[in-house]
């Protein structure tokens, strides 16, 4: 039985992983900025975590008590054309996904080492490894979270530490059913940044239990790769997009041509 750590747990991913590990015996801390949207989750503590607040985040590492899983899980999104991103608001988004993962692995990093074992598993995305309008601003923060974590890996491993990102494709979470969006005045973008709910970025949408699954089952792994796809669609996606040459953008579903756009 490990002792798990999850933040961003009041809802989807987070929340069906939380269920997940303590249904399989570990002993889990679910973490939110409200405690009070852990309830009903069967967990051994409900604890408030902001990850952009240094002394909630030490406050909950010192309650939580020996970590021997963190999964950082807290998350954000906005859509925009890059050149609609107003940049105080990428900042916070840096500020939360990204920063946001640091600031707790270097919470719960020091005791880790101290023991010699320790898995440190954080939430990214197939739009880690590669773009899709009109979220630009949410992938540069995954695509940064990805250097952060291999370099992670290789520097913890002499302590016996791993590091792992974990990365879904759509996940039936609700984190995309009202997502804030920024665009231009008369929006010369909008044909290329349109949405269509029912293809592209939906396809293959597994549910927030599904996706707890795997991330458990890799987590119990007897040695935990780098990169964890999370369902048949993040398989197919990353497996396409490491056959694309990168002479051109990558955008699945669609044939590769000299400008990356369609015709």
């Amino acid at each position: 039985m490990a002792s798990v750590l999850i933040t961003g747990a009041s809802k989807g991913i987070g929340r069906a992983t939380a269920a997940e590990f303590a249904r399989r015996g570990h002993r889990v801390v679910a973490t939110a900025r409200d405690p009070r949207s852990l309830a009903g989750l069967d967990v051994d503590q409900r604890l408030p975590l902001d990850v952009t607040d240094p002394e909630s985040i030490s406050a909950a590492v010192r309650n939580a008590g020996e970590v021997d899983i963190l999964m950082s899980n807290a998350g954000v999104i906005f859509f925009a054309a890059v050149e609609a991103t107003p940049p105080e608001k990428l900042a916070e988004l840096f500020d939360l996904n990204t920063l946001g993962s640091l600031r707790v692995a270097q919470a719960v990093l020091p005791g880790m080492r101290a023991r010699g074992h320790g898995r440190l598993l954080f939430m990214s995305s197939v739009v880690g490894r590669i773009v899709a309008p009109p979220g630009a601003a949410y992938q540069a923060t995954k695509w940064a979270l990805e250097g952060l974590v291999e370099a992670l890996a290789i520097e913890v491993a002499p302590f016996g530490l791993e590091a792992a990102l974990l990365e879904p494709g759509t996940v039936s979470s609700g984190a995309l059913d009202a997502v804030t969006s920024y665009t231009l005045p008369g929006d010369p973008y909008a044909a290329i940044v349109a949405r269509d709910p029912d293809s592209g970025a939906r396809a293959g949408m597994i549910t927030p239990e599904e996706a707890a699954v795997e991330i458990a089952d890799a987590a119990e792994l007897p040695q935990l790769p780098l990169r964890v796809p999370v369902g048949d669609a993040a398989r197919a996606i990353l497996a396409a997009r490491r056959e694309a040459p990168d002479t051109v953008p990558f955008v699945p579903g669609r044939p590769a041509t000299t400008t990356g756009v369609e015709a």
